[in-house]
């Protein structure tokens, strides 16, 4: 194995603004149409739960926590791939030099309704100027972006599907998961179409950091946790629960070796029930905005901003000027302990409810603590600010430069071009200083490659035997 590193030890503290979703990806990715024409779908286009369903997939196991059947998972897998696609993808491609070129990726997708609606990630078609979808019977059909939410990690796609072929969507769990339950994901890792994984839901209520806008980071609530494997090319594709409906849509993992460590995340039902439908009618969704940034109240913040042991909720570290909490009197060094009478005893409790429970322009009554006296105080929720095209998803160097630089790096270190059987991006752990992961496979090697999204500096390249 060869290894070539110059990455720095980076100490990072971040304030999430409360407001919305976010997200950080796990799969290929070039670049997004944000500018496609939304053609206005009919009723029945806007929720799979109104589609025509594919067969009922009966489960044998008499409890949902039981160890399904051997039989059940062959079902719910029969079933399923007929609604699950592959989306190839080529993004216009700029190197550091100006040097023109086509960037490509892929990832997975799942048929929304009969009208031809797929619902993806947004980081698996960010900026692409070609989308094919090739469907699980070898057939394919261009498709076209339809809307994208960075914010949400969500897109939709639309495709006119081969004559004579019928979609099969697939339809949305209405009862939420719990841990311990089972769950299968259906997807392409690493390019190999159809593959299937079996886990249970391992924790619930996590949210990721990921998207920006205007310099503000906001956060993903409710995330799902899975031990089922997600690999990257599993971005997009449904968790499926024993019924053979969508709990989740398969979008990040964690692992410092870009592969299953046993910790994969997927977007909840709830939050794609939402999503989804106003990104076909509207092309984008309307977010709740509370306009302050802040932080769950742990040991460490309350040692630091001098609060009492065990006070649960939300530091508010920096109130919007202007927005909808500095107009209600919200100030910095209030900590928020309920919203509505439901308690709020952390960062991720708060964003959750803004986005399950309100909508713009909801009135909502913040509880807050403020040197040691509860307060009451009532916010007219606003509309969060929406991410301009082309803004860059993890920095100012696109997915498609970073694997020009990637690219420049690995013929550096000895692998020619000529070599290079497949290119794949996505975005680095969120936690740390935003940095693209390009992957480079040859038959022999594979390369990984870290790229600095801000300055483009390549922090750490190696090359393993295959």
């Amino acid at each position: 194995m060869q290894r070539f590193s110059r990455r720095t030890a980076h100490a990072l503290v971040a304030l999430l603004t409360v407001v919305g979703l976010v997200l950080g990806g796990c799969t290929q990715a070039p670049d997004v149409f944000r500018n496609s024409p939304v053609q206005a779908p009919s009723a029945e286009a806007t929720s799979p739960a109104e589609a025509p369903a594919p067969p009922q997939i009966l489960r044998q196991a008499g409890d949902i926590t039981e160890a399904p059947s051997q039989e059940l998972l062959a079902r719910i897998y029969e079933e399923a791939l007929p609604s699950v696609v592959n989306i190839q993808v080529k993004s216009q491609a700029t190197g550091p030099f100006g040097t023109p070129g086509l960037a490509q990726g892929e990832g997975t997708g799942w048929i929304w309704d009969e009208e031809g609606y797929i619902v993806t990630n947004n980081h698996v078609v960010e900026n692409a100027v070609e989308v094919l979808v090739n469907f699980y019977n070898g057939l394919w059909a261009p498709a076209e972006v339809v809307a994208t939410d960075p914010q949400a990690d969500l897109a939709v796609l639309r495709v006119e599907p081969p004559e004579g072929m019928e979609l099969r969507p697939l339809r949305l769990a209405q009862a939420p998961v719990k841990v311990g339950y089972y769950v299968v994901a259906l997807g392409s890792p690493f390019g190999l179409d159809g593959s299937m994984t079996l886990g249970i839901v391992s924790a619930l209520g996590r949210s990721f950091a990921v998207g920006r806008t205007a310099g503000t980071r906001y956060a993903l609530p409710d995330i799902i946790q899975t031990d089922a494997a997600i690999n990257p090319g599993n971005s997009g594709g449904p968790l499926l629960n024993l019924d053979g409906q969508v709990v989740g849509v398969n979008f990040a993992i964690n692992s410092p070796v870009r592969a299953n460590s046993g910790v994969g995340f997927a977007i909840p039902a709830s939050i794609v029930g939402k999503i989804v439908p106003a990104l076909i009618q509207e092309g984008f969704y309307r977010y709740p905005f509370l306009g302050i940034a802040g932080t769950t109240i742990t040991a460490d913040v309350a040692q630091q901003e001098e609060i009492p042991p065990n006070v649960l909720g939300v530091y508010v570290a920096r109130v919007v000027p202007g927005g909808p909490s500095d107009k209600a009197g919200v100030r910095p060094g209030d900590i928020i302990v309920a919203i509505d009478e439901t308690p709020v005893r952390s960062f991720e409790d708060l964003i959750s409810y803004l986005i399950e429970e309100t909508r713009p322009g909801d009135p909502v009554v913040l509880k807050v603590l403020r040197r040691g006296r509860e307060r009451t105080l009532q916010v007219t929720l606003g509309e969060r600010p929406r991410e301009e095209a082309g803004e860059p998803q993890a920095g100012r160097i696109s997915a498609a430069q970073a694997i020009q630089i990637a690219m420049d790096a690995v013929e550096g270190a000895g692998i020619d071009r000529e070599e290079i059987l497949g290119v794949s991006v996505e975005r680095g752990d969120p936690r740390d200083p935003p940095t693209w992961v390009v992957t480079v496979t040859t038959r022999s090697r594979e390369a990984t490659v870290v790229v600095d999204a801000e300055s483009g500096e390549v922090l750490d390249l190696e090359i393993a035997s295959r």
